[in-house]
């Protein structure tokens, strides 16, 4: 199939104002999820800056940190294909907001108690909760809107997140300060950080309000099935690995340097905490920018042009953020890059979406979910071993090497080739 459009002339107020006619078509229920989305954005905002400085300043090193990533990864990867059958049984709007619920308690009890077990545990709480959001969304956002607004939806929702979230990265920055400067402590002391954890996990349980007035119908029991996801990747091998390999790849090379970039700036840049959290607020910005631009970008080039051109540029700016020594340099190529990245990120979501029949998407979620968490799965902990012996030029390296033949996947498989599209049912309001 050629997922190319006609190519129109450029005419801004005409983009801007279809942009708005997508957004206005969007329905009740994919509004309360965005409020959701606002909140638990600025939040994780927080927690992404600095929960690595929080264990960090318990006297823990990088090495536990890349296996507390592991260990989440690895649990949602374990879990993607029963909480797609749990998610199945409860509905959409029971797995997101046991998900919420899972997720917020997690980050109170690491705030609260600060052992090392107690991490590892929690990290599994949040591992199960990241693997039923994650196989839950993709169905609910396709059965929660038509075809008109659907890439817009996938992107809206992201972008919306990422922006939130650049707003989440500056407070992050000023955070520990201010509740040090409250307490009479230093704004990199293990109880500034643990007392701005702890504001966190109030803030994720405060995003779970929207999503308690969702609909969504549980599915009959003849539309579940223990063994789905093996019959339907039995059945379509070939479709699957296409769909699935340049994913995990991608998965593989993002963990390696992506959880610890916030140490990536501190240990090489010898940047502080407010400049950093700066940095990642502009960041999320620029991303949330791209996922924003994504929809009309993938209506003129086509959705797999799209992920195959902005993840193929993004790699040399990978290389500059990753061996350039001067600092503003590196910043400039982190924003480009995530920029670049991510915002074909909703969009291939979409594509995979459509390329698959309706009652195989949550499996199909379920597996993709299975694949992005497998590299974060082991990624990470390997990246933690390489950076206390070699630094951060290896993992770097192998990012590189892993997105290349990621994008040469993407256009090998579907821009070269063709795949056909499943006509979806109107969604219910």
């Amino acid at each position: 199939m050629n997922n190319k459009r006609p190519k129109t002339t450029f005419q801004p107020l005409k983009i801007l104002g279809d942009y708005g006619a997508h957004i206005r078509a969007f329905k009740p229920n994919a509004r309360m999820y965005l409020l959701s989305v606002i909140i638990t954005g600025g939040v994780m905002g927080v927690f992404r800056l600095l929960f690595n400085f929080f264990v960090l300043s318990l006297g823990y090193n990088e090495a536990l940190l890349g296996n507390l990533i592991t260990t989440s990864s690895f649990v949602a990867l374990l879990a993607a294909l029963p909480m797609g059958y749990l998610a199945d049984m409860i509905g959409r709007k029971g797995s997101l907001i046991i998900s919420g619920a899972l997720l917020s308690f997690s980050i109170l009890a690491m705030a609260l108690w600060r052992t090392e077990n107690m991490f590892y545990s929690m990290n599994v709480i949040s591992g199960i909760a990241q693997s039923l959001a994650g196989v839950t969304m993709s169905p609910f956002l396709m059965e929660n809107s038509d075809e008109k607004e659907r890439t817009y939806l996938f992107s809206f929702g992201q972008g919306l997140q990422m922006t939130m979230a650049s707003v989440g990265n500056w407070i992050g920055g000023y955070l520990p300060t201010w509740i040090g400067n409250a307490q009479h402590v230093t704004a990199t002391s293990s109880m500034a950080y643990g007392n701005s954890i702890f504001m966190i996990g109030i803030g994720a349980a405060i995003a779970i309000i929207p999503l308690i007035f969702l609909k969504s119908p549980k599915l009959e029991k003849s539309q579940r099935a223990v063994f789905a996801p093996f019959h339907y990747a039995a059945k379509n091998p070939l479709l699957l690995t296409k769909l699935i390999l340049p994913m995990l790849l991608t998965s593989l090379g993002a963990g390696l340097i992506m959880p610890f970039m916030n140490v990536f700036f501190r240990v090489v840049h010898h940047q502080s905490d407010t400049v950093i959290g700066t940095l990642f607020a502009w960041g999320s910005l620029a991303m949330g920018v791209g996922l924003l631009i994504a929809p009309p970008l993938a209506e003129r080039t086509g959705k797999i042009q799209l992920v195959v051109i902005t993840q193929a540029l993004s790699i040399p700016f990978l290389i500059l953020l990753g061996f350039s020594p001067i600092v503003w340099v590196g910043a400039a190529s982190y924003y480009i890059r995530l920029a670049l990245m991510n915002m074909s990120s909703p969009v291939y979501q979409t594509f995979i979406m459509e390329h698959v029949e309706p009652s195989s998407r949550a499996t199909i979620a379920s597996l993709t979910s299975m694949a992005w968490n497998f590299g974060w799965a082991f990624s990470p902990t390997v990246s933690g071993w390489l950076q206390v012996r070699y630094g951060f030029g290896p993992p770097f390296i192998g990012t590189i090497i892993l997105y290349t033949i990621s994008v040469i996947m993407y256009w090998a498989f579907f821009w070269r080739g063709n795949i056909s599209t499943v006509p979806t049912p109107t969604a219910a309001d």
